[in-house]
């Protein structure tokens, strides 16, 4: 067993293989270590997070070492039936790399049992285990796709599994399934279980039209206020701009389910906006992506625009106008507009509505994760923001004005950001882990809320070629998949990822990195080293 560093607060746990990792899991869940909070299985690993005011990690270490990691593999769960359209975009490459036919392929694939082994990647996503030996041999691609179908089923590492929605993504797809894998209205959400059995069945040709569920979880989509006798005081948006989202401190504590936290790219924003108009601290705000953002105020609301340095304009009902400060608070009356333009530094702007914003939460939170297209739907025109009724509770006094940060990124600039080696560093060559800190990445078009793509004049190589089995991936982890450019994941990233990861983020840096604009470049400054811990049994 190794146990590798993956951020300030979390380690890999490396075992032998998929039963070692599933016996130690249940060791843990049936009698948790003192410290240890979430933990992600993968193929091999456990990513586990821990408090290390509470516990270090060399006695984390060894504590885990300590465990017994007895071989547990269910497989006499229930038999779950997958109708297939088998027209996916890699079946023939899979076919000519196997050196077989498209038919054999999907004979193969629906020709044996899989097994739940675990979940992770996205909400609903379950790793399939077992199959045909021949499809176990599939790599992922060379550079995953921006986007694959919601229902798409494909191989990859050792596995097979279908995309509950529309996400990035690296595996081989041979097909599609028009059921759905994941809906709050079912329970639980997840259609598949650990330890259940999954049988893949030719469904034929596609017809016209295959009905796959791929809307957001929507929770109070009201697009006007209510209708009480009594005008609510709110926010009604008249123009969302490139992204306008509702975002909080997210979902901690979902992994379980395969959800993860989501929440605002900048935390230190969203607080910040949150004190300015006495609001606790994680409540609710509108995450704004660049500018063209405009919001009116109904009856008389209070409100602090954080993040971003860009102009902001309030223009009041007779149409007079005039520019208004940001980090401060800022008193709003009936029909009163406020505009947010073009950033001059930064991306993200965080705008608090003092009382809090009055949503129906989703799974706890109100944040919307765009890869798991779980929470709030994104903001549209005329979309309708109340302020909550009693807005004495929990609120404090209007904060003073507060000077913004000084170091947020205009587009072109050069952006250090420190990072801790591991867990997978040892699969580069020593050459691309000098290189890793040693040229500058830009970031580019294709980057958003999972992560900032980058791009690099030279690739990053590897030294081990090896495809790397499915395991647990942290906030600020840069992947590198095969084409040596990486993607540094953010927000919204997925919980599991079958790339190796060189580094991670360091938390003081992740707000920063949530604010660099398309076209910025980036150099990393290594604060922590690779330093794993082994044990032998």
């Amino acid at each position: 067993m190794r146990v590798l560093p993956a951020s300030a607060r979390l380690v890999l746990v490396e075992l032998d293989d998929l039963a070692q990792t599933l016996g130690l899991l249940a060791s843990l869940q049936a009698s948790p270590i003192d410290g240890v909070g979430e933990i992600v299985p993968g193929a091999r690993t456990l990513l586990v997070e821990f408090d290390p005011l509470r516990i270090g990690r060399e006695r984390l270490a060894a504590a885990l070492a300590a465990r017994p990691r007895e071989a547990v593999e269910a497989r006499g769960g229930a038999v779950v039936e997958l109708p297939v359209h088998y027209d996916g975009e890699d079946l023939a490459d899979v076919a000519a790399l196997l050196g077989t036919t498209p038919e054999d392929v999907v004979r193969r694939h629906t020709g044996t049992d899989w097994f739940v082994a675990f979940t992770g990647f996205a909400p609903g996503f379950a790793y399939l285990s077992g199959g045909d030996e021949l499809l176990r041999r599939v790599p992922r691609r060379n550079s995953p796709r921006t986007r694959i179908p919601p229902g798409a089923v494909a191989v990859a590492g050792g596995f097979s599994g279908v995309y509950p929605k529309a996400s990035p993504g690296g595996w081989q797809l041979l097909g599609q399934t028009p059921v759905p894998m994941w809906d709050l209205d079912r329970d639980p959400p997840a259609l598949l279980q650990p330890g259940q059995r999954v049988r893949f069945v030719d469904a034929g040709a596609r017809p016209v039209a295959v009905p796959v569920s791929a809307a957001p979880v929507l929770a109070d989509a009201s697009h006007s206020p209510p209708v009480d006798g009594v005008q609510a005081a709110g926010l009604r948006i008249v123009q969302p701009g490139l992204q306008a989202l509702l975002q909080d401190a997210g979902r901690p504590g979902q992994a379980g389910q395969g959800v993860s936290a989501s929440g605002a790219m900048d935390r230190g924003a969203l607080r910040a906006a949150n004190r300015l108009v006495g609001n606790v601290i994680d409540t609710a705000c509108i995450e704004v992506a660049q500018g063209g953002f405009v919001l009116q105020s109904r009856g008389d609301t209070v409100v602090a625009v954080t993040g971003a340095i860009g102009p902001l304009t309030l223009r009041a009902p007779d149409g007079r106008q005039w520019p208004v400060p940001r980090h401060a608070p800022l008193a709003l009356g009936d029909g009163d507009r406020l505009l947010l333009g073009e950033p001059e530094a930064g991306v993200r702007s965080y705008i608090a509505l003092r009382g809090g914003i009055a949503r129906a939460s989703v799974m706890g939170s109100l944040a919307f994760d765009t890869l798991a297209q779980v929470g709030p739907a994104p903001l549209v025109a005329d979309d309708w923001l109340p302020a909550h009724a009693d807005t004495a509770r929990g609120l404090r006094a209007v904060g003073d004005a507060e000077a913004p940060r000084d170091d947020l990124p205009r587009a072109g600039a050069l952006v250090t950001l420190d990072i801790q080696l591991g867990p997978r560093t040892d699969w580069f060559t020593p050459e691309a882990v000098a290189l890793l800190a040693a040229q500058e990445w830009t970031v580019t078009p294709q980057s958003n809320r999972v992560g900032l793509r980058i791009q690099g004049a030279e690739p990053l190589t590897r030294a081990v070629t090896a495809e790397l089995p499915s395991e647990g991936t942290a906030l600020g982890a840069i992947q590198v998949p095969a084409s040596g450019q990486p993607v540094l994941f953010l927000a919204d990233h997925p919980l599991t990822g079958g790339y190796p990861v060189i580094g991670c983020i360091a938390p003081w840096h992740l707000d920063l990195a949530g604010q660099i604009p398309v076209g910025a470049r980036i150099r990393f400054h290594v604060v922590a080293g690779f330093t794993p811990i082994e044990f032998r049994d």
